[in-house]
């Protein structure tokens, strides 16, 4: 029996999930070592792949894979807006650059919601159960990093609500994930798709500590 699609992008993604985390920027961020407005640039460019992706999965809630990933409550497109404009001020849009690697990044999630719809599957995988199993954690050190008070905003991207909700969640789009792999009958394209959001992420997160000043022996 085929392994579902959900555990197969996990084992095929998990040394460059790894290589992801332990990139400059991201180490930085992990040791509660991020500036504030370095975070702000991280969110800036998160939220423009967000925004494609998201316009991506609703332009096609009726495909056969897509439609298990549309789930709205795991959005965070907004979200990021909201910490945008907590955090930065309302001139984030003119004021924060989004990196050429945001760029390509936005470009192949348009060149795909065009071409091979099913492909988002894989973005959305390596998206929403990252902020899903993380988010909390996140939330945690980020509050402390940029010494934001108790209960105060600024962190609406790792929101989900209660653990109970956020394990409902997990679940329902692992679930989705697999009958997406079952619906498309190309999981070897999700794979590789999923692998190559992981390297752009990846270059992303270096044009991030580029920008920042931020290197290996500044952690």
């Amino acid at each position: 029996m085929t392994d579902a699609l959900a555990a197969r992008l996990r084992a095929a993604t998990s040394v460059l999930h790894r290589q992801a985390e332990r990139t400059p920027f991201m180490a930085a961020l992990l040791r509660g070592r991020m500036t504030a407005p370095a975070y702000c640039l991280l969110l800036r460019n998160l939220e423009a792949i967000y925004e494609s992706m998201e316009i991506g999965l609703c332009l096609h809630d009726g495909h056969p894979a897509v439609s298990h990933l549309v789930v709205p409550a795991v959005f965070r497109t907004d979200a990021l807006r909201d910490d945008l404009q907590e955090l930065h001020g309302s001139g984030w849009r003119e004021d924060l650059d989004r990196l050429p690697a945001c760029a390509r990044y936005t470009a192949r999630l348009r060149e795909i919601a065009d071409r091979d719809p099913a492909l988002l599957v894989a973005h959305a995988y390596v998206r929403y159960l990252g902020d899903l199993s993380g988010g909390q954690m996140l939330k945690d050190i980020v509050s402390r990093s940029l010494g934001l008070a108790p209960l105060a905003r600024g962190t609406a991207f790792y929101e989900f609500g209660p653990p109970e909700r956020v394990a409902m969640l997990a679940q329902r789009l692992r679930a989705g994930i697999d009958l997406a792999g079952q619906a498309a009958g190309a999981s070897a394209a999700m794979v590789q798709e999923a692998r190559h959001s992981f390297e752009m992420h990846c270059d992303l997160f270096g044009e991030l500590a580029d920008a920042c000043g931020i290197g290996a022996e500044s952690l």
